[in-house]
């Protein structure tokens, strides 16, 4: 395929984990709720991802039989985690099923915890990211990473977990400065996280459980 031909929209990557090993920095805050709680961000993120103009596919990696089936019902591609080495390789394994199912996007990989995803930002992220090979987004305390695209025909060679902001920038990977996108920045491991993102406005499904937590 030509790149006059490549698709303008992306596939977007999202990687969820066993609910049962989701969120364990909540743990305490969120207590009997954790795995509902899990559950809930992943599925406003997938919500908002589905709805963004600039998405062809929503493709999800995961070996959650409940994740899938609630994901999957919101219109997400699932597929199951067969690398089974830890979050990288699943994102590489989505790219690869991405590309199958869309051979002319590019592929951005896209955190799974962003409960206060609007559809609007994220596709001024992806707009942002086409003129580049590959490109990403820092997280709000710029240590961290919510989005890496890879255009047609660029290497995906996702490096997320940890400081992956100084990783994708050593890669060569553009970094995407928008300044008004602060629910794409905005995921959440902790309970002042949570409450920032509540603060932005959460999707439904996390609602509901911020009020069983009193937030």
């Amino acid at each position: 395929m030509t790149t006059a031909e490549a698709d303008p929209r992306w596939s977007l990557v999202i990687p969820v984990k066993r609910l049962t090993a989701a969120k364990s920095r909540l743990a305490e805050f969120a207590g009997v709720h954790r795995e509902e709680l899990a559950l809930a961000v992943a599925a406003d993120t997938v919500m908002a991802a589905v709805s963004c103009p600039g998405a062809a596919e929503v493709i999800v990696v995961t070996d959650d039989p409940l994740a899938a089936s609630a994901l999957r019902d919101l219109g997400a591609h699932v597929v199951t985690d067969e690398p089974g080495a830890g979050l990288n390789p699943a994102l590489v394994h989505g790219a690869a099923e991405a590309l199958t199912l869309r051979p002319g996007t590019g592929v951005c990989a896209l955190s799974a915890d962003l409960p206060a995803l609007r559809p609007g930002e994220l596709n001024r992220v992806l707009a942002a990211a086409r003129p580049h090979g590959q490109a990403f987004l820092s997280d709000t305390p710029g240590i961290g990473t919510t989005a890496y695209a890879a255009g047609p025909g660029a290497a995906f060679t996702p490096a997320f977990e940890g400081a992956s902001r100084r990783r994708h920038r050593a890669g060569g990977a553009a970094e995407i400065g928008l300044d008004d996108v602060p629910t794409v920045r905005r995921d959440v491991d902790t309970p002042a996280d949570l409450r920032e993102a509540a603060a932005l406005g959460v999707g439904p499904h996390t609602a509901k459980v911020v009020a069983k937590l009193g937030l």
